[in-house]
């Protein structure tokens, strides 16, 4: 039982002795730390960004509980206007910090890194973790409400500009549908000028049947003797030359010629002489005979 209380009292103090020692190395490296973070400083102020640079980095590797050296070379980054390196030591130092203080300084600058890059709605919520660890700090407090203000003037500028997008699209559409309508207007336009000159061709072509068949008929009648009137009413010649005046005359279609008036006139007389003389035939033969008496 002794030996058994023995073996756990050893443990406990080698225990005791390995978190002691434990604790001595991170003490050491966290000084290791800050001596590496005092040297970067010094090198920053006197410009020698390189190798101030070269011991943050240091500094940082050899102890995760110094919040300072990614806080201090993050201020480095942000004054070479490196943002993006700036926001990722500014982030790191916040996530370190175990005092509000050194949370409300990592939470403003990377609210400061989100102005410059104009996000502002990330500002705003940067300013708004920092107000939450320092609500007292006035700088905080003012660039907080400017961020607010600027994301508005966004917001709205955004708005603007969708606005007109849409507006344009829109414009776009409707001449678009406009170029449609105006063609598809051209397109019956040409098929109502097709339809026309398919309508008067049609009709040319049946005016010109009809002046065929015309033509046809005319034929038929000059063969019948029924156009004999239209040979004989010739148009004068093209040199101007006159009809000789001893030149017998044609007679019209259903007009008697001066010959064949003399011979029905004739025949009339020869026709009326023989009723006259029949007529008188009669009278001889009936004319009765007085019988005298002698007395």
């Amino acid at each position: 039982m002794k030996k058994l209380v023995y073996i756990v009292f050893l443990i406990g103090c080698f225990t005791y002795a390995q978190d002691d020692a434990d604790v001595k190395e991170k003490e050491k490296a966290l000084n290791t730390s800050k001596n590496l973070t005092w040297e970067a400083n010094k090198e920053l102020s006197e410009n020698n960004f390189s190798q101030a640079e070269a011991n943050y980095r240091k500094a940082i590797s050899k102890s995760s509980e110094n919040a300072v050296a990614p806080y201090n070379l993050g201020s480095a980054y942000y004054n070479k206007e490196t943002y993006s390196e700036a926001f990722g030591r500014f982030k790191q130092a916040g996530e370190l910090a175990s005092s509000k203080a050194d949370k409300h300084k990592a939470y403003h600058n990377m609210g400061n890194v989100f102005m410059k890059n104009k996000e502002y709605e990330k500002a705003v919520e940067a300013y708004k973790e920092a107000l939450r660890n320092n609500p007292s700090d006035e700088e905080t407090r003012y660039n907080f409400a400017l961020a607010k203000e600027l994301l508005k003037k966004q917001q709205d500028e955004q708005k603007k500009n969708d606005q007109n997008k849409d507006d344009k699209k829109d414009n776009k559409e409707d001449q678009k549908d406009k170029n449609e309508d105006k063609e598809k207007n051209e397109g019956d336009g040409d098929d109502k000028k097709d339809d026309q000159g398919k309508d008067k061709d049609k009709k040319d072509g049946e005016d010109k049947k009809d002046k065929g068949d015309e033509g046809d008929k005319e034929n038929k009648d000059d063969k019948d003797g029924k156009g004999d009137y239209k040979k004989d009413q010739k148009k004068p010649n093209d040199k101007g030359d006159k009809k000789p005046q001893d030149q017998q005359q044609q007679p019209r279609p259903n007009q008697l010629s001066k010959q064949q008036v003399k011979n029905l006139l004739k025949a009339m007389e020869n026709e009326e002489k023989k009723v006259q003389e029949k007529m008188d035939a009669q009278k001889v033969k009936g004319a009765k005979v007085k019988n005298e008496k002698d007395w």
